[in-house]
């Protein structure tokens, strides 16, 4: 028997490491060849990315190696297939999978036939058809993303630094971000500490003549933390002189100048889009039964509506929220849920394996944090609203104890209590994404072609 779980991030991995723990007998047995269960976790990456760490990776608080964690070594008792799955025919109980071998080998996908399906691929960024946005925009929702613009916000320092032109020194130093939910004001607020605390290392650089820009289309940012706290926010990233627009949209960025709703344009070199998710695009590749927004239909167990052996949970399930006071309401696509319904989830699998009831999904939401910097933040916790630094302290304590596996806690603990007595990092490491440049160079005519 194959239990398959598609996706690596919060359900999916969590599901398998509750399903490893409950199925310890039946694993054993598979391994010996006598039947039992085999549990196949498949990812497009070997590793969990626990996102809110994000924005303090992307501003060099933490190394990004423990922002990830490692599937090999959490799950040792499953079998890690990293690839990404392209269709899913659940009337046969077959997944078509696509790994790096795939386009070596010369043959086709592979073809994984499984008994239970946990379907948790997760959500991917939802990027509207503004003009321009597709060749200029940068993604906040991975560990290359984060480090990657934090290399990129650095090297606009060097090019404002060096040039003489002021409209190119201008642009270098206009960052838009567009999205005021979680992923966009904190990564805006860690990286314009990150930026103004490099100024002073800059003979020619003032933190007053960055320009920070933050656009969204509704009236209120972190909407997750309430309208009180949320104001708070605003007023909070204002005082620091960040240009918070609300009601305005990107209209259009060609050209690497950022047009906006109210009229007003903005050249510049960083846009960073962070404006809503969608869920996975194997989720429509799918025979299972969705939602008008794409999602996949859940009941409260967790399993996916009218198919039987399918589960479904995170971002991309559309799950009813058995505490909300109006019916219909559905549970936030938040991490809070996500690995609370990976637990049920785990448990209802085994519970039908077993021959015994299921359990509903039913969790209260007990509220918020979000940083906006060093020492700054919002929460809003079982009804109590905090700001500025006891927010921000929790903020830190709740993720270090969410994070998985002691080992990335200790880590990061280590690396919080490092920084307390020596200075941030501001050195730029782009040429990672480019590892072979230097070789191609040298095997080359040895001159070092100028960058657009």
């Amino acid at each position: 028997m194959r239990i398959l779980v598609i996706g690596g991030g919060y359900v999916g991995m969590y599901t398998a490491l509750r399903l490893q723990k409950k199925l310890k007998i039946e694993l054993k047995r598979a391994r010996e060849g006598k039947g039992g269960v085999e549990i196949a976790v498949v990812s497009p990456e070997p590793y969990m990315t626990y996102q809110p760490f994000l924005p303090e990776a992307g501003a060099g608080s933490i190394s990004p190696r423990h922002v990830v964690v490692p599937l090999r070594r959490v799950l040792r008792d499953c079998r890690i297939i990293v690839g990404e799955a392209r269709q899913i025919e659940h009337a046969d109980r077959v997944a078509t999978v696509e790994t790096a071998a795939t386009g070596e080998e010369g043959g086709g996908p592979l073809r994984l036939h499984y008994d239970e399906l946990v379907l948790a691929p997760g959500s991917v960024s939802r990027a509207l058809p503004v003009p321009g946005l597709a060749d200029v925009g940068i993604g906040f929702k991975t560990v290359e993303e984060a480090i990657g613009l934090r290399n990129h916000v650095l090297e606009q320092l060097d090019i404002a630094s060096s040039t003489r032109d002021p409209e190119i020194r201008d642009a270098a130093l206009t960052f838009v971000f567009v999205g005021g939910g979680y992923a966009g004001v904190e990564a805006l607020a860690e990286l314009e500490d990150m930026a103004r605390y490099a100024c002073r290392y800059y003979h020619n650089l003032r933190p007053e003549e960055l320009k920070w820009i933050l656009v969204e289309a509704t009236g209120r940012i972190l909407p997750e933390v309430g309208d009180e706290m949320g104001g708070y926010a605003v007023r909070e990233l204002r005082a620091r002189a960040i240009d918070v627009r609300l009601d305005t949209r990107l209209e259009s960025c060609e050209n690497r100048v950022a047009v906006l709703s109210d009229g007003s344009r903005h050249p510049c070199r960083t846009l960073v889009w962070t404006a809503g998710v969608k869920p996975h695009p194997i989720v429509s590749a799918t025979d299972l039964p969705r939602t008008e927004r794409g999602r996949l239909s859940c009941t409260a167990t967790l399993q996916v509506e009218g198919a039987e052996h399918a589960w479904a949970a995170g971002d991309a399930a559309a799950v009813p929220d058995l505490t909300a006071e109006e019916p219909g309401v559905e549970c936030a696509p938040n991490a809070q849920h996500a690995v609370r319904q990976a637990r049920v989830l785990a448990d209802n699998i085994v519970a039908v394996l077993h021959g015994r009831p299921q359990t509903a999904y039913r969790h209260a939401y007990a509220g918020s944090v979000a940083s906006l910097g060093l020492h700054k933040g919002v929460a809003r916790v079982y009804g109590r609203r905090l700001k500025g630094y006891p927010a921000w302290f929790m903020h830190r304590v709740y993720h270090l104890s969410r994070v998985p596996t002691f080992n990335r806690k200790a880590r990061v603990l280590a690396e919080w209590t490092l920084a307390g007595f020596f200075k941030r990092e501001i050195v730029s490491l782009g040429s990672l994404e480019h590892p072979r440049a230097e070789f191609e160079i040298a095997a080359g005519d040895g001159h070092r072609p100028g960058k657009p």
